[in-house]
């Protein structure tokens, strides 16, 4: 209630009249108090009463500093009458000023300081809050000193209590003697630089005993403030608040501590030992009181679930039990990124390196224990295919540079960024606690980041059955052992020779391992220096086959200017490279060289030094894509673009980087989005280029411009999936991400983004640098086509910098196929009007195609034709068969083929054509442009899925016939299936049934059967069998077998890769197989009894998921099928866990090992399947649902093991959190914070009970504490991102379960934003 200002006098005249008569009269306290009180009823003024602060301090200060004024303050305060920090604040700012002429008024201060300093009483202000904030912000000018606005109640307290602190302690060193060395600026007293501005009227003729008091005041008070200080320390609360204020201002509190550690040294100087110890007592209380932050084993509710595993070695024998099941992820996110089907949206080495802080912050371990679980489970992976079958997949290089070049970059990211902050520690004030909490969290267990590193590469040298490489590394390995045992000899001053050096060991290990192999990768990233090789082990027991030795490399003699015949192109291509230096020069001649020279040099880097230089790949791959967007010569005038003359180094560069295992690394490496903005402008180019003659090399081949188009454009399709079948643009389910990744404009917004962040994250230096790079990369593109004439609006990308974005308008031509592509998909073709430019050129390739088929029937003919309109043979010479091909530019013939595709099998479906000639027709059209196999391909899959072509019979008369193997295909598959404890009786064709497929996909699948199976026809193969594969797949059944049948008839040799891959395909057949996989994977994480998990588990955990060969490692592929319907089932699996072991007399320790194996697993598989989609749908469809509908309630057989249940399901779902999307701030933090928040107001709604659960209370409980422990000591980034609200109510709700640490903790993790709310809490309990 306001009152007017002439009340207002009144009611102060009032007031200390009152006050004056009772001093005089001896009036108690108590007596006084009730007065007062009436008179602040009678004005209408709200109780505590601000005015009444204001008077009684103002009329304290001092023209009335009597001890009954501070009872009567003191009584005040007591009764709420006055709110303490009301009244602390106005004293601080005016005693402590003044403590040496008033040392009487000090030392009361300073005791109702020790008394009401922490009270409780400070939130009593509901009714004048803000009024209350107002006038502590204005008596000690916190908004001014601290640079902020104060406005909330719990911010103030906090502000409040470091200012008294600060002022006391720069008080108490004052007034003995001791300087901060602070400038005014620098220093916290409120409003004080040592000088008093108003004089105080004391008394002259005050006694000898009063002045005596008085310095015996002046000598103890500092003593008694500091104990004031300590005791306000050793208060929980107290500490508590101090801890938010160390959190939320980092540099006021290193100020404030940097002085207290001068204080201590200056009074060690000046040989005070009270005040020394005092200070020195004083820093470890606070050191103390701060450091208590929450850990999940002060809880008393999931104290006895973690850390069980204590006593269990880190990795035992089998490798796949124990605390080593706890790097499942690794595995499963290296077996993922080999399967290649989905589009790479930044490279495995940045997921890998978050993936690395998520598990080592989940699991609570060591950075030993996390690089040793790293690097066996990439050993692990490179094992499980160690003898590959084959098939057109990635084999064993791409797994070896997963394991030597991907991973030690990773490794290498996570220790530079250790590093960077570590740079910065001889710049961190002292008393910086939140940059030196982060050193101290790196520096456990083995120190920093670099030296676990070292260690676990020391300690991994004792996994020998793991070591053992493969046939084709073991020179590698016995080079790289040579070449460590020639450097150890020398120094030892040995004989260099290996035959001296090991004739007379007796060492079981023969030759080198990929111990040698990875430690060799690590010293070209700078983990660890040469000294490894002394280590114990490492060469001192080794025997080198008499062949080894260090031989010189081919390299050498090129850095030395060797001429680069043919013999030394041929080594270099098959020798990697070992230096960025010895890549750079190639490049430079593959730049600035002749033709023949530009060529040879294309051929090297991408030879063995692309594929198998693990030690220089991150380099290679770089330098490969960069070769794709040449520069134009300085002497080029041309009026066309300079690409035309650098077609024979394109093609080069464009078949070298084809094959499966190329595209895998460049996939492996994110570059994916720079490929294709460097093939756009080739495309754009050549397939705008009427083709002319084609140019020869020396070495006999022939270079054309429709080769170098269909090369890159194929290549280009490749990167961005676009075979995937078409109704999968729109029935991917909320959350799914693989719709968006189906349009090449996916592509290209990856690339715009990279750039802008990579700019936006770039040092002005840096950037320089970086410009200095991209100089080297100038236009791709010159102002004007070149022959074809054809006027191109606006510019090109590419011909001014490649730092700009990138968009698919600035290409007309390749955008016109690209709308026609999404046209074919969308419908059917139509619109086509005989006369159309279009509709010549298809006619022209009918006439082309089918030649020879009729000697003048009608056989075929483009919609809108005329029965006149005829597909004539002639039988005349060559000279007239090469006049039918339509020498045009490619785009134009793409336009047609879609028409030409439809034609064909219109007229086979009416049979007027035979489905044999069907085949001759499209193969020819295939050879005659290969780029057209990508419109065949759109074409046919997209009439597939459309359901209105009759089936053909595949009977060997019309189609090829799968019956010869049919049979054993499906029987293998089945035995594939069972021997992962899956079973689907309904899978066999039945009888005699004849064989049919659909018209297109019989089709389809003739004509890649035509294809060879060589080098030169691999980028076709890249674009067809993904597509037949996908096509075949979203059929129903038999369609798989009998493609698979009809293609291990053609390749005998890819028989056990096609029966393997076609066994993946049941999963997107039949849900009820996607739950058979699930409990065969969950019951080999608990190692279940019975027949068939006793053999899955024969190996151990990770053996009996992963498998120990290609044919049974069935369940990462096989995840991608999982529905909604499959991640409920993990769920479910993963929360049934505890009931399973519920039979099993276990210790808690061993159960809870168990238990967290299968949330691991869970999380594993969720993430495998879809992503960041899936866990978001996990946090805000799937739990809720499961809690809500009490697919959680079972027998009550114990709280145990509910408790189990609960703190499973919050495992699986911070893992699954941690492995989408990371723990530190990142591209998804926006993402990742609205589903955080949706999943918390979830559970706030619990708590509120506005809901309720159906599952039993000690599983929904446990859950809750278990998720927010996890989240606030694993991930507390994600806590910063949090609604302020929903911590607020997250807090009550935890209280109300009598779980204030945890709430507060929670409330901490807000930051600034939640300060307030923290210190509130804190204040009230």
């Amino acid at each position: 209630m306001d009152v007017d200002s002439s009340s207002l006098q009144q009611w102060q005249q009032k007031v200390l009249e009152l006050t004056l008569l009772s001093q005089e009269r001896g009036d108690p306290a108590l007596l006084w108090g009730v007065e007062v009180t009436k008179c602040l009823l009678e004005a209408g003024l709200q109780v505590p009463s601000v005015e009444l602060g204001q008077l009684l301090i103002s009329n304290l200060c001092w023209s009335n500093n009597g001890p009954m004024l501070w009872k009567y303050i003191e009584q005040a305060m007591r009764t709420q009458l006055l709110n303490s920090l009301h009244i602390l604040a106005l004293l601080t700012s005016r005693v402590i000023p003044y403590r040496q002429p008033q040392p009487e008024a000090y030392r009361l201060y300073l005791e109702l300081l020790n008394r009401y300093a922490i009270s409780s009483a400070f939130l009593d202000v509901a009714s004048s809050q803000e009024k209350t904030v107002k006038a502590v912000d204005e008596a000690l000018q916190l908004s001014q000193i601290f640079g902020t606005p104060v406005t909330e109640l719990g911010q103030t307290a906090v502000l409040f209590l470091f200012t008294v602190i600060s002022d006391l302690l720069d008080a108490t060193a004052e007034d003995w003697g001791l300087q901060a060395g602070w400038s005014e600026k620098q220093c916290i007293l409120t409003g004080s630089t040592g000088q008093y501005d108003m004089e105080i009227d004391v008394e002259n003729d005050i006694n000898e005993k009063r002045h005596r008091h008085q310095e015996n005041l002046r000598r103890t008070n500092p003593v008694m403030a500091m104990e004031v200080i300590g005791k306000l320390m050793e208060h929980k609360r107290t500490s508590s608040l101090l801890r938010l204020a160390r959190q939320n201002m980092p540099e006021q509190w290193s100020g404030l501590f940097q002085r207290l550690k001068l204080y201590e040294s200056q009074s060690s100087l000046s040989n005070s030992k009270t005040a020394t110890e005092l200070f020195i007592q004083l820093s470890c209380c606070i050191q103390r009181g701060i450091s208590q932050e929450f850990q999940p084993s002060q809880h008393r509710t999931i104290r006895a679930l973690i850390d069980t595993e204590s006593s269990t070695s880190l990795f035992e024998h089998n490798h796949g039990v124990g605390r080593a099941a706890s790097w499942l992820p690794f595995d499963m996110f290296m077996e993922d990124a080999m399967e290649g089907k989905q589009l790479p949206t930044t490279s495995a080495i940045e997921i890998l390196a978050e993936l690395i802080k998520s598990l080592q912050a989940v699991n609570g371990a060591s950075w030993q224990e996390t690089f040793l679980g790293l690097w066996i489970a990439a050993l692990r992976f490179v094992q499980r295919e160690r003898d590959p079958l084959e098939g057109p997949v990635p084999h064993l290089d791409t797994r070896l540079s997963i394991l030597l070049s991907i991973t030690p970059l990773a490794v290498m990211k996570i220790i530079e960024e250790e590093e960077r902050i570590l740079q910065s520690e001889g710049n961190i004030a002292i008393g910086d606690f939140a940059t030196m909490n982060k050193l101290d969290k790196v520096r456990k267990g083995l120190g920093t980041r670099r030296a676990a590193s070292v260690s676990s590469l020391k300690i991994l040298g004792q996994f020998e059955g793991l070591l053992v490489p493969p046939q084709s590394v073991v020179s590698a390995a016995n080079q790289a052992a040579a070449k460590a045992a020639n450097l150890v000899s020398s120094l030892d001053g040995r004989n260099a020779s290996f035959d001296g050096l090991s004739s007379n060991d007796n060492s079981s290990r023969t030759g080198g391992n990929m111990w040698h192999l990875i430690v060799e990768a690590c010293i070209a990233r700078r983990l660890v220096d040469s000294s490894a090789y002394i280590w114990p082990g490492y060469v001192g027991e080794l025997v080198l086959p008499h062949s080894t030795a260090v031989e010189a490399s081919p390299w050498s003699a090129f850095m030395e200017g060797a001429t680069l015949s043919v013999s030394l192109k041929n080594t270099l291509i098959a020798t990697p490279a070992s230096s960025l230096a010895e890549l750079e020069k190639v490049y430079h001649i593959a730049i600035n060289g002749l033709d023949e020279e530009r060529i040879a040099a294309a051929s090297i880097l991408c030879g063995a030094s692309l594929i198998r230089g693990w030690n220089v790949q991150e380099h290679t791959v770089r330098l490969v894509v960069k070769l794709l967007s040449p520069p134009a010569p300085p002497e080029y005038h041309g009026s066309g673009s300079h690409l035309v003359a650098y077609a024979p180094l394109l093609y080069t560069v464009l078949l070298g980087v084809t094959s499966t295992d190329t595209v895998h690394v460049l996939s492996l490496y994110g570059l994916f989005p720079e490929v294709a903005v460097a093939l756009m402008p080739i495309c754009e180019i050549f397939g705008s280029i009427s083709p002319t003659v084609p140019q020869t090399l020396n070495s006999g081949e022939d270079i054309s411009v429709y080769m170098v188009f269909s090369c890159a454009f194929l290549l280009l399709l490749r990167l961005w999936k676009f075979y995937r079948p078409p109704h999968e643009h729109c029935l991917l389910g909320k959350g799914a991400p693989v719709a968006s990744e189906l349009a090449l404009e996916y592509l290209l917004l990856l690339r715009n983004n990279h750039l802008a962040s990579s700019f936006n994250t770039t040092s002005e230096n840096s950037t320089k640098e970086n410009d200095q790079y991209l100089v080297e990369r100038p236009s791709v593109l010159g102002s004007n086509l070149p022959e074809a004439k054809i006027p191109v609006k606006g510019q090109i990308p590419g011909t001014s910098s490649p730092t700009q974005p990138v968009f698919i308008d600035s290409f007309p031509k390749f955008k016109a196929w690209y709308c026609q592509h999404k046209a074919c998909i969308a419908s059917t073709l139509s619109g086509l009007v005989r006369g159309n430019p279009v509709h010549q050129i298809a006619d022209r390739l009918l006439n082309m195609m089918y030649r020879k088929t009729s000697k003048g029937g009608t056989l075929v003919s483009t919609p809108g034709a005329s029965t006149s309109s005829s597909l004539t043979s002639s039988s005349g010479s060559i000279g007239e068969e090469a006049s039918l091909r339509p020498l045009l530019p490619a785009w134009d013939i793409l336009g047609a083929v879609p028409f030409v595709v439809d034609a064909v099998l219109t007229a086979c479906a009416h049979g007027r054509l035979l489905p044999r000639e069907l085949t001759t027709g499209l193969r020819d059209l295939v050879d005659f442009l290969p780029a057209s196999l990508a419109a065949i391909v759109s074409y046919f899959t997209a009439e597939v899925t459309r359901g209105v072509w009759k089936p053909a019979s595949m009977n060997g008369t019309d189609w090829p016939s799968p019956a010869a193997n049919l049979q054993n295909i499906e029987a293998e598959i089945k035995e594939v299936l069972a021997a992962t404890g899956v079973h689907v009786p309904s899978l066999m064709v039945g009888g005699n049934a004849p064989a049919t497929l659909p018209l297109p996909l019989a089709a389809l699948v003739s004509l890649t059967i035509t294809f060879k199976l060589d080098k030169a026809s691999e980028f076709l193969h890249g674009v067809a069998g993904p597509a037949l594969e996908s096509t075949a797949a979203g059929r129903p059944w038999p369609s798989t077998p009998i493609v698979a049948a009809l293609w291990a008839q053609k390749v005998r040799r890819w028989h056990d890769y096609i029966v393997f891959f076609s066994s993946r395909t049941v999963f997107k057949q039949d849900k009820h197989a996607v739950v058979q996989l699930l409990r065969s994977c969950f019951a080999a994480a608990l190692g279940s009894s019975n027949s068939l998990m006793s053999k899955l588990t024969v190996h151990g955990g990770v053996g009996a998921l992963l498998g120990h060969g290609f044919r049974s490692h069935l369940a990462p592929g096989a995840a991608r099928g999982l529905s909604t319907m499959g991640m409920n089932e993990q769920c479910g699996q993963t929360g049934k866990s505890a009931y399973r072991l519920k039979s099993c007399q276990l210790s808690l320790a061993t159960a809870m090992a168990k238990v967290k194996q299968a949330s691991t697993l869970g999380a594993s598989l969720l993430c495998v399947t879809g992503g960041s989609g899936l866990v978001q749908m996990l946090y805000q469809e799937t739990l809720p649902t499961w809690f809500l509908s009490g697919n959680g309630t079972k027998p009550r057989i114990g709280s145990n093991l509910s408790i189990l249940e609960g703190y499973a399901i919050a495992h699986f779902s911070i893992l699954c959190g941690a492995c989408a999307w990371g723990i530190n701030n990142s591209s998804l933090s926006k993402k990742r914070a609205q589903i955080i928040n949706y999943h918390l107001e979830f559970m706030v709604s619990a708590l509120q009970e506005k809901i309720s659960v159906g599952c039993e209370h000690a599983t929904w409980r446990t859950y809750v504490l278990g998720f927010l422990s996890m989240m606030i000591t694993c991930a507390p980034n994600w806590i910063s991102d949090v609604n302020l609200e929903t911590l607020r109510k997250l807090a009550t709700g935890l209280r109300r379960w009598r779980e204030p640490e945890l709430a507060l903790a929670l409330l901490e993790g807000g930051g600034r934003t939640a300060m307030s709310a923290a210190a509130e809490f804190v204040m009230s309990f």
